[in-house]
């Protein structure tokens, strides 16, 4: 397809392959991709150290990080409106607007960290979500990370555990439900390959529809 116009973001479940997806895609769209790089936008916009953002990264509200990052750093915001406010809720408004600021640059991908909500006046934005059978995801897991299947499911109902609690704090959707993305798609199922196809006709669907009300 030629060159899109579409933003993509990509929620995931953990083991899923929703960055691999990602990668894919900006390869074959000629986009760029954004994963842990918002982090680092993030912090340079905002003043926040990039380890603090890291530590919170993804992750719910902790009573004992505030209070640790609270005593060790200060924070660089220099808007006065900031002040008060809690460092969770600091730093995903740091997030928040570097995300804008990413779109606002142009076409992208964006992968996890409530982009989509971020995102959600933006006509142009696709929202995926990512999904697969937990026995599919233990074993991709498994093999990324050297571990047993065991280890590896443990290690996906934390992190998805985690992904879960700090979308639904922060937006006004749930996590994972069909009701909050445009598109749901079963890696499990379709492969990465099958996954990247798809995504790429739905894009162009999308923009031919756009054309035609236009």
């Amino acid at each position: 397809m030629t060159k899109t116009n579409t933003i993509i973001t990509i929620g995931r479940e953990f083991g899923s392959g929703g960055h691999e997806i990602g990668a894919h895609l900006a390869e074959k769209l000629e986009i760029p991709l954004y994963d842990k790089e918002m982090l680092d936008r993030a912090s340079k916009d905002s003043g926040i150290a990039e380890e603090i953002l890291k530590a919170h990264d993804e992750k719910p509200t902790s009573s004992f990080l505030y209070s640790l990052v609270m005593d060790t750093y200060s924070l660089g915001y220099k808007t006065g409106s900031y002040s008060d406010m809690p460092i969770n809720h600091k730093i995903f408004l740091a997030q928040f607007e570097a995300i804008k600021k990413i779109a606002d640059e142009g076409p992208c991908i964006l992968i996890g960290r409530c982009a989509d909500y971020a995102l959600e006046n933006y006509s142009n934005v696709l929202s995926v979500f990512i999904h697969a059978d937990t026995t599919k995801r233990a074993k991709r897991i498994s093999r990324m990370y050297d571990m047993t299947e065991s280890k590896a499911r443990e290690m996906i109902l934390r992190t998805d555990k985690k992904r879960g609690s700090y979308y639904n704090y922060y937006t006004n959707k749930k996590w994972s439900a069909v009701q909050s993305y445009d598109v749901c798609l079963d890696s499990g199922k379709l492969g990465i390959d099958g996954c990247v196809e798809t995504i790429i006709e739905i894009i162009k669907v999308k923009e031919r529809m756009k054309k035609a009300v236009l």
